[in-house]
């Protein structure tokens, strides 16, 4: 680096291994071979919806401003410009009602239709967060059918599974929020879902709670667990009644034991989140027409029913002149950022009229209020930058300077965009700038000119993750508000082959200090990661900047291990009284893990890690198949049913993984499919099997999903596939329930011989010659030794005319 460049230093000289594998494999398209290349494909995009004659102006304006450090979120990167029907928009938040199909009496989808939405959005490229609370609890009566309701809890199972088969536009899975409030009276099954292995995989949970729960803790007073629909009888004889406000009390219980029961599920698996949604409401610039129940999956984005995130984070590392004191005094280039913020206000609020909409309702909910979500990346690096620590009185008084010029930065933008372009249609000035809402704290020359002119947009701030764009576009910054991790780590990711590669990834302002002459084996104090920091730190950092952001902040807390249960509890207290929006912790345990594996700085020391519990590597999740051939077996699968013989090839991948026991690699299965061309009626059930099998296979639950499937059971007669053999070495004939169980069946045979190919320890097919010799069958009940539905009554006792078993004698 030159000397001439130290006073506006943005990036060190060579960029990371792991930066360039993130942006090839998310961002760059065929064709394009820089982040030149994909800067000027959204520019262009975003720039289309301009008046014809000032669309090269914004073009212009765009790739400057992304160069400067205003990138779009991912999917935004990703996307825009190209010819796929892929949403630009990040996440949504999708209403669920309370039927089945349809629409419930409030106008809500019903359950199925919005399963089929959510799919539609996770399909296009979207995350969802939904409210499950409109779904009657377990045991309130249904009219329609006479039978009690299962509850919300088990059609949550249904909405993991979908999305677990959907696979978004960019091959990228959908993630998805599930929040309960605290006053459902399944909140309890709710909290402690996670708490089975693989359930809800492809969900973050978080409880909706109000201020009234918070202060019946307090007080320790009892909570009425309620709902509107009325109780079925085992219910009602359990003592529910109906309230003066018309809805069902279930039970009462008290408030402490409630919230103990969640703080123990957070302290020991991160789950679930709490979501103020009091503080929400109150402080949302749109209470006087809409009600937000439920954020999208990251948390940042408090959202109405079809709701979007609109997202786009400015890289503050980009605005520090003078970086850590070298060659003059370090100092945020304040009028440089407010610049760019002004100019993302009008590159996001372009995207909401050149993306692709998964569902009309989102796009008549987004064009109807125009929300958008200016952000920031970097914010732990910047402060280490201008040599000021994240967890001290300094440190965030800059973080909220920072903030603050955004805030009043891109507020003032949208109002000069309505006067350009038209205010958002739900605009109302009595309510936008009420007593209580964000607008209302503006500056006045601001809420001034609102009341004369409009605004553009009804929301405009957001502090959001920004994991893999932070380190496509910024050299690994510090994730949104967040203080680095490490100061280097490695990643692990899988390549084509199977194989596992490490990346040492290094923390950009560890990187930059060592590049400008600074010793990394003796940091200055200002270098603080979020593993030394307190959790009261963490905490004092949102406190400071959540005043500033309209919508929320994305953080975790970290945590050590051996935090107090004690102090934990009373974090979530204290996030309440700082009015926060909501909270996440994360605690490092033998249960979670840990998300990352720290390395420290050449020539520093660091403690042994304590022990955590074996992994097993068959059992693990694997998010999608890897990219590449993999190792596969074909096998011929003859069966026998009533009908006569029948036939299938099916064919079965696996996948090495590391063995702990030996240190060398075992092949686990990873995919299951039935290759094209085969006839019958079987073949669609046999193929959606094979795809829930492969599912199930990198879900780390196949051994599970295998035994379910042999116990099912059909009224077509026994299936004969496979041998047993007698205790005195005789080979007879095995029987199964169904085509189904047979099947099952046979992929656990293609699994043990590859488990163990063992010579002569192979399952062969049963021929007609081989069963010619077996004696005639007599129909009775199923057999317990063979499966074969031939036991009869024989001498006082059951006598299996299939293979002689003998079962019990009177």
């Amino acid at each position: 680096m030159k000397r001439e460049d130290l006073g506006r230093a943005q990036d060190v000289t060579a960029i990371q291994p792991i930066s360039l594998d993130v942006l090839q494999e998310k961002y760059l398209k065929p064709g394009e071979t820089s982040v030149e290349d994909l800067f000027r494909r959204v520019a262009r995009a975003l720039a289309s919806v301009e008046a014809e004659g000032e669309r090269e102006k914004y073009e212009a304006l765009f790739l400057a401003n992304m160069h400067a450090g205003a990138i779009g979120a991912g999917r935004i990167m990703s996307a825009a410009g190209t010819t796929i029907q892929a949403t630009l928009i990040n996440c949504f938040v999708q209403p669920v009602g309370d039927c089945i199909q349809g629409m419930d009496d409030e106008g809500f989808p019903g359950i199925y239709e919005a399963l089929r939405e959510a799919a539609e959005t996770m399909r296009r490229g979207g995350g969802v967060g939904y409210d499950f609370s409109r779904i009657r609890p377990r045991g309130a009566e249904v009219k329609g059918t006479h039978s009690m309701a299962s509850g919300p809890c088990s059609y949550i199972n249904v909405f993991d599974q979908s999305c677990s088969t959907v696979e978004s536009a960019g091959a990228r899975r959908g993630a998805q929020m599930g929040v309960l409030r605290i006053d459902h009276p399944d909140v309890m099954d709710f909290i402690t879902a996670k708490r089975t292995p693989g359930r809800w995989n492809n969900f973050n949970v978080s409880v909706g709670v109000s201020d009234a729960f918070v202060q019946a803790v307090l007080d320790d007073q009892p909570w009425e667990l309620v709902h509107k629909a009325r109780p079925g009888a085992t219910v009602m004889g359990t003592g529910a009644y109906q309230r003066a406000d018309g809805k069902w009390v279930y039970a009462s219980l008290p408030a402490r034991e409630l919230w103990d029961t969640i703080m123990k599920s957070t302290y020991d698996f991160a789950e679930p989140g709490i979501l103020f949604l009091d503080q929400i409401n109150t402080d949302n610039n749109l209470h006087y027409c809409e009600d937000i129940n439920a954020t999208n999956p990251c948390g940042e984005q408090p959202l109405p029913s079809y709701g979007c995130c609109d997202l786009g984070p400015i890289i503050l590392t980009r605005f520090v002149r003078h970086p850590f004191g070298f060659d003059g005094v370090p100092a945020f280039d304040f009028a440089a950022f407010e610049k760019s913020v002004a100019l993302q206000v009008r590159a996001l609020d372009n995207v909401l009229d050149v993306t692709f909409w998964p569902l009309p309702q989102q796009r008549d909910e987004a064009h109807a209020k125009r929300r958008i979500g200016v952000g920031f990346t970097g914010m732990g690096n910047t402060l280490a930058m201008l040599c000021v620590r994240y967890d001290k009185d300094e440190g965030r008084a800059m973080a909220a300077r920072i903030a603050e010029h955004m805030r009043d930065a891109a507020y003032s933008a949208s109002v000069d965009l309505a006067i350009e372009k038209g205010r958002f249609p739900k605009f109302d000035a009595d309510g936008y700038l009420a007593r209580g809402t964000f607008a209302s704290r503006l500056p006045e020359a601001l809420r001034a000119r609102i009341r004369e002119h409009g605004i553009r947009n009804s929301h405009l701030l957001s502090i959001a993750p920004t994991g893999t764009v932070s380190l496509a576009f910024a050299d690994n910054a510090s994730n949104g508000i967040e203080p680095p991790f490490s100061w280097m780590y490695k990643r692990r990711k899988r390549e084509a082959d199977g194989s596992m590669a490490e990346y040492a990834v290094e923390d950009h302002a560890w990187r930059l200090y060592r590049e400008l002459g600074g010793d990394v084996n003796q940091l200055p104090d200002y270098f603080v990661s979020a593993l030394e920091m307190s959790a009261e730190g963490h905490i004092a950092m949102m406190k400071t900047v959540q005043p500033f952001v309209d919508t929320a902040i994305s953080k975790t807390v970290n945590i050590p291990a051996d935090y107090p249960y004690e102090d934990f509890k009373g974090l979530y207290l204290q996030a309440w009284r700082a009015k926060l929006k909501g909270l996440a912790t994360y605690r490092p345990n033998s249960i979670l893990g840990s998300v990352l594996e720290t390395h420290a700085a050449p020539g520093s020391e660091v403690a042994s890690a304590p022990e955590t519990a074996p992994v097993d590597p068959m059992r693990t999740v694997i998010e999608s198949r890897p990219k590449g051939a993999l190792s596969a077996v074909a096998e011929k699968v003859d069966y026998w049913t009533q009908e006569g013989q029948k036939r299938l090839y099916l064919v079965v991948s696996f996948l090495p993984v590391p063995d702990p026991e030996t240190g060398g690699l075992i092949d686990r299965a990873i995919e299951f499919f039935m290759p094209v061309g085969q006839s019958g009626e079987s073949q669609q059930w046999v193929t959606s099997s094979m795809r829930l099998l492969s599912l199930a296979a990198r879900g780390g639950f196949l051994e599970r999903a295998l035994s379910d499937m042999r116990k099912v059971a059909w009224d077509r007669g026994p299936v004969r596939l496979g041998t047993h053999q007698k205790a005195d070495g005789t080979v007879v004939p095995m029987w199964h329930d169904s085509e189904v169980a047979a099947i099952a069946y046979a992929v656990q045979n293609i699994l043990a011989r590859r488990a163990r190919p063992v010579p002569g320890d192979e399952e062969l097919p049963v021929g007609e010659a081989a069963l010619a010799a077996v004696s005639p069958v007599m129909a009775g009940k199923k057999c317990t030794e063979c499966g074969a539905h031939a036991m009869i009554r024989k001498d006082g006792c059951d006598y299996c005319t299939q293979c002689g078993h003998l079962g019990s004698c009177g």
